[in-house]
Formats: C-alpha cells, sequence, structure tokens
C-alpha cells in the first residue's frame, strides 16, 4: 500500500479536491545503520521524496539495531554501563537511547489504558514503593496501581519524601529539609485512573493514614479496603510478606518484580538514579515490558 505524503495538506474546498494517485514508487535505497532496502516515494503534488520510515518514531536514528537488546537489558536487571560493553557502543548513546525507549513505553501504556473501555476496571491494589536519588539521605516514592486478577500494572508516580527514620537528622544536616510531594502523585495516580475504574471497584490499600483523602477524591464511588501492612518475609524482597495469607499479594508480588529487574531499585547495589526523571524513565521502560511480555496478553480485563 502506498502511503499519503506527510508533507502534503490540500486545501478543504469543492474547486481543489484532494488529487488522485498523487505519490508513486521511485525507486529504494540502502540504509547504512541496519543495511535494509527501503522503499522511495515521490508526490507530484509537492515534489517531495519520503521513504515507509519517514514517520517512523526512529527516522534518521543511528545505530536502532540496540533498541530490542537495549530494551530487555535494561528490564532484566542490566545496568547502562554493561548494556555499552555488551553492545558496543558509547555510554552516552545508552543514555540517550534510554530516554527515547522511556518516551515509546510511556506512549505504549497510554494506548493500553485508551484500549481499556470505559469502567472496565473492578479490583486495584496501589501502594508506595521506596527508592532512593543519589543517596538514602534523598529518599523518593514510586505510587503504583495494579489490577490485582492479571497483574499489569495500570500506573505508577515518582515522588520526592523526606527522609524518616535514623536518617533524616543526617539528611536534614546535609541536604537540608526536603518537601514531601507524595500528595501529587497520589493525586496524579488516581486521577489517571478515573476513567476506566467501575462504580463497583473495590480498591485496597494499606493503612497509610493519607490514602483515604485521595481515594475519596478522585474514586468516591468505590469500595476501599485497608488491610494491615504487616511484617517484610526474612528472605526475598521486603515487599514480600512474613504472613501465611497476603491480600496484597498481586502489589507486593509486582512491587517485589521491579526491585529484581531493575538495577537502580535492588536493595543492595551500587547503581543509584541521579535523576528522578531518569528514575521514572527506567521504570516506565519495565511496566511496558512487564505489561507486553512478563503478564498474560492485553484485556479485556474486569469483565465478565
Amino acid at each position: 500500500m502506498i502511503p499519503n505524503c506527510p508533507r502534503f495538506s490540500p486545501v478543504l474546498s469543492i474547486s481543489t479536491p484532494f488529487p488522485p494517485h498523487h505519490v508513486v514508487r521511485k525507486g529504494f535505497f540502502r540504509r547504512k545503520c541496519d543495511s535494509r532496502w527501503i522503499q522511495r516515494f515521490w508526490c507530484k503534488s509537492c515534489g517531495a521524496q519520503f521513504s515507509r520510515s519517514t514517520l517512523s518514531p526512529r527516522y534518521r536514528q543511528k545505530v536502532r539495531r540496540i533498541n530490542a537488546p537495549l530494551l530487555k537489558h535494561l528490564a532484566s536487571g542490566g545496568t547502562q554501563a554493561r548494556a555499552a560493553l555488551l553492545l558496543g557502543v558509547d555510554p552516552k548513546t545508552i543514555a540517550r537511547r534510554s530516554c527515547f525507549l522511556a518516551l515509546q513505553a510511556r506512549r505504549s501504556q497510554k494506548r493500553y489504558l485508551e484500549s481499556l473501555s470505559s469502567n472496565s476496571i473492578r479490583s486495584i491494589q496501589f501502594d508506595d514503593l521506596e527508592s532512593s536519588i543519589h543517596t538514602k539521605c534523598k529518599p523518593v516514592s514510586v505510587a503504583i496501581a495494579v489490577e490485582p486478577k492479571t497483574r499489569k500494572i495500570l500506573g505508577f508516580q515518582v515522588s520526592e519524601m523526606p527522609a524518616k527514620g535514623l536518617l533524616a537528622r543526617v539528611a536534614r544536616r546535609k541536604y537540608g529539609p526536603r518537601k514531601d510531594r507524595r500528595g501529587r502523585g497520589w493525586d496524579a495516580l488516581l486521577k489517571a485512573l478515573r476513567p476506566i475504574v467501575s462504580a463497583d471497584c473495590e480498591v485496597t490499600s494499606d493503612e497509610n493514614p493519607h490514602y483515604p483523602k485521595w481515594v475519596q477524591k478522585h474514586l468516591p464511588q468505590v469500595k476501599h479496603v485497608r488491610v494491615p501492612g504487616g511484617r517484610g518475609a526474612v528472605t526475598g524482597q521486603s515487599e514480600l510478606r512474613a504472613r501465611g495469607f497476603d491480600p496484597m499479594f498481586a502489589l507486593n508480588h509486582t512491587c517485589a518484580m521491579l526491585r529484581a529487574n531493575i538495577n537502580r531499585l535492588f536493595r543492595r547495589t551500587w547503581s543509584t538514579s541521579k535523576r528522578m526523571d531518569r528514575l521514572a524513565g527506567h521504570i516506565a521502560i519495565y511496566v511496558d515490558f512487564h505489561n507486553r511480555v512478563l503478564t498474560p496478553p492485553y484485556p479485556p480485563i474486569g469483565g465478565s
């Protein structure tokens, strides 16, 4: 099928109708980055030449061969430095390509949420996963919402938070007071879920005293169930609970998978995030991989 010219914008009037068959084939060219032969086209209306890859998000992207292996590497516990070594490219290329993959992952997640029918989600579990930027004195909170039946990740938000416990005094002395922006994250997360949540949905969370306020603001019609947090298991990730039955197992298991598959979220690691937006981008890459590859195929969700 011959595509339309991306540069041609006909005037919408009866006197100048859209010209039929205004695009013709005009040979091939060999793309240097992957040695493929690409069809070239010529627009007889504006004289422009273009190809099938002109409108691709990877247009004019060099070494595009690394995109697929890099995505799998970053979603499987690999680091950017090791990816540069294994793929034979400069570390700066990996850093820039990670931003590109994060953007594509966000678009994929947006399409997934749009594919869900309105008011189709009947059960949600959400909670926070804690990490840090540069040092444990600069903690961040990752609010995550999961559909428990399929373990699809419906959304996440990364927010700044102050240090607590024994590190609070040290953090204030070294870096000054730190604002608590977790409320913005909960607000944005629940607001994004509002179009797909049904009236009879059951939202499950732990006993965080701030959660009811935000659930009531954005999802006033749902049933909010609060369960005690419980103590973390001695073995494995701390998200998994030591008790026999965990009412939030789907969410806690998903959070444990994030820690097991995103290197900068490991409990003990020398790979740390230097910027909050890069942490959010890496999580977005894993969320897309988790929803497309690691969990059952896409919808329908919640339907009967």
